[in-house]
This record gives C-alpha cells, sequence and structure tokens, in this order.
C-alpha cells in the first residue's frame, strides 16, 4: 500500500483529520506515564501523532510512505519522524513505554512480525493500543450493498480478532481489554465506514481519494453504479431501509489494547 499512500499522501489532509473522541480514547488506554516515550506506527501524516504529542507525550512517529512522512515532518517538528514499517523497527530494545497503530495492520506485509516487533520495543508493562475493524464487523457496514466487490476485498485485507487475539499473545502482549466503537455524527477522521450516518459524504470524490478501499480496491465501474444506486435510493427514502438492514451490536471499528508481559 505505500505506492497509494505516496499518491494520495499531499491532500489527505483535507479529510484525515484527528478525531478528538478517538484521540481521548487512545490516551486513556495508554495511560501514559511522565517522562515515557510513546512510538506511532503507520502515523500517516501524524494527524493522532500530533493530537497525542499536543497532550504532552514525548511521541515518535513511523511511516513507510515517504510522502506522508515529508507532510508530517512539514507539519510538526517537535516528534521523531522514522521512515519504517512494523515488520522491521529500527530502534533500542524496550525503549518505549506504550505504541499506538490506528487503521493500518490491515496495510502491514506481516502482523505477526510486527507485533514482535512493537513487543521488542516496548518496556516490561509497556501498552499496544490498536484500532482498528475486524472482519465480522465490516460485513455490517451497509457499504456492502452498493459496493460488494469493493468491501469484500476490504475486508479479505482485515486480520479476524481471533487472529490478531493469537498474534498478540505469540509475541508476549496479554490482551488487557477491548471496546466496541460506533460511528458519531461528528467524527472528524474521513475513515471507510464515516459516511455510516451521513451517507452524502461518499458522492464526494475528495472523501473518496482520502480512503483506501475506494483509492486501491474499488472498481470504477462498480463505484458509479453504486453511487448512482445511493443517490437514487436516497431521494426515494429506500436507503434508510437498507441501513436499518445492517444495523448490527458488533460495533462498527475496535479498541484493542495489549500489554506487554515481564
Amino acid at each position: 500500500m505505500k505506492p497509494v499512500y505516496d499518491s494520495i499522501g499531499i491532500n489527505y489532509n483535507s479529510t484525515r483529520r484527528a478525531d478528538p473522541y478517538i484521540v481521548s480514547r487512545l490516551l486513556h488506554f495508554l495511560n501514559p506515564t511522565q517522562g515515557g516515550a510513546y512510538l506511532d506506527i503507520g502515523c500517516g501524516t501524524g494527524n493522532y501523532t500530533i493530537a497525542l504529542a499536543e497532550t504532552g507525550l514525548l511521541l515518535f512517529g513511523m511511516e513507510p510512505s515517504i510522502e506522508m512522512l515529508n507532510e508530517a515532518r512539514n507539519r510538526y517538528d517537535g516528534i521523531n519522524w522514522t521512515q519504517g514499517c512494523a515488520e522491521d523497527i529500527s530502534i533500542y530494545d524496550e525503549s518505549f513505554s506504550g505504541a499506538i497503530a490506528t487503521l493500518t495492520i490491515h496495510h502491514w506485509t506481516d502482523v505477526r512480525q510486527g507485533f514482535k516487533e512493537i513487543a521488542r520495543v516496548l518496556k516490561p508493562r509497556g501498552r499496544f493500543v490498536l484500532f482498528t475493524a475486524t472482519p465480522a464487523q465490516m460485513e455490517g457496514y451497509w457499504l456492502n450493498h452498493y459496493f460488494p466487490e469493493m468491501l469484500q476485498a476490504s475486508i479479505a485485507k482485515m486480520p479476524s480478532l481471533e487472529f490478531i487475539t493469537e498474534a498478540l499473545t505469540g509475541a508476549g502482549l496479554h490482551i488487557k481489554k477491548s471496546e466496541k466503537y460506533f460511528i458519531k455524527d461528528d467524527l472528524q477522521d474521513k475513515f471507510l465506514y464515516c459516511g455510516k450516518n451521513n451517507p452524502g459524504i461518499y458522492l464526494d470524490g475528495t472523501m473518496r481519494r482520502g480512503i483506501s478501499s475506494f483509492a486501491a480496491l474499488a472498481n470504477e465501474a462498480e463505484v458509479a453504479k453504486g453511487l448512482e444506486n445511493l443517490r437514487s435510493d436516497r431521494k426515494t427514502g429506500r436507503f434508510e431501509t437498507i441501513k436499518n438492514s445492517y444495523d448490527n451490536l458488533n460495533g462498527d471499528y475496535l479498541f484493542i489494547v495489549a500489554e506487554k508481559m515481564k
């Protein structure tokens, strides 16, 4: 996915802003200690890295896309920005009191190796906070009705909760808690299911270009047809019936909080 984010990185900040509620939950789950250093893996243009740094934390941002990393550097110089990936973190053992990874593990080439590297660079009892979506959750997105091929391609890239649990445990990271996240109407970060309650978002090409599923996994003809049907269904009122048929209690995304064992 590096080439994709190299191409969308320049305009990424116009739609992908750090959401205050998500920032507050990341901060809560990290439970930071005074003087600790924290790593944001797959930090993109640094939206969440910067938001957390502005709370007073010492942040390091790691990102494989040079375009995104350059944008991050131009935005904030109080963070150590490093080009790299989860599978090969070029930092000393036990350097960090905590780490986060927001909506990124589906782009990793080897999740197990990534978790092992995170465990290596965390201090004992250091926390790793993961924000992601599981395949089971994504099956409940009404986007499946309008863009079925794109959603199935997206779902296929997402590690299951069972896999994540096994891989974290194998890396020496113990899951302490998890928390479901349901899309809020005032969501600032326009990621894939941001339009759950506001479908008009997907009619905006700028918004779609900031979402990797539309940017890299979508078929142009399917998107055009899906948008046409979405416009029509909103006018006739049929959309609400379709949306309600996908309602479930699985949550739209998931926070997973893991801690490094001694």
